[in-house]
């Protein structure tokens, strides 16, 4: 190509499109990322849960706080608003943590149930 004409019509395309692919290579990077971010942030997340788990049990409280939960929902459909999520997509998305937290923690008491009470400083609840 000589100095001063345009480039040919394939040509400008092939840059166009080595530009898209670029791009889209830099944005799947930063996806990337931030699935490893959220996936270390689930799982300090599930590391306190079940520190609550294990609490819960050794206190013979209730796997699931219903109350708690509603408030939980609310309080991030508030801050999905705030961040423009859907709020809809970000209560599934909690709806399903929770459930998985609440399974984990029904785990937890019902293996305390089942243990002998060792290593636990409270006397185990008499067998229903």
């Amino acid at each position: 190509m000589s100095e001063g004409t345009a480039p040919a019509a394939g040509d400008a395309t092939s840059v166009a499109d080595e530009a898209a692919r670029e791009r889209l290579r830099y944005l799947r990077g930063s996806i990337d990322n931030l699935d490893a971010a959220l996936v270390h942030l689930l799982a300090e997340r599930f590391k306190c849960t079940q520190q609550v788990g294990e609490l819960k049990a050794r206190h013979h409280l209730p796997p699931a706080d219903p109350a708690r939960e509603a408030a939980q929902i609310e309080r991030l459909r508030r801050l999905a608003e705030d961040a423009k999520l859907d709020p809809a997509f970000a209560e599934k998305f909690l709806n399903f943590i929770i459930g998985e937290v609440v399974q984990h923690h029904k785990a937890i008491a019902h293996q305390a149930s089942t243990s002998n009470g060792e290593g636990s400083d409270e006397t185990p609840a008499p067998a229903e």
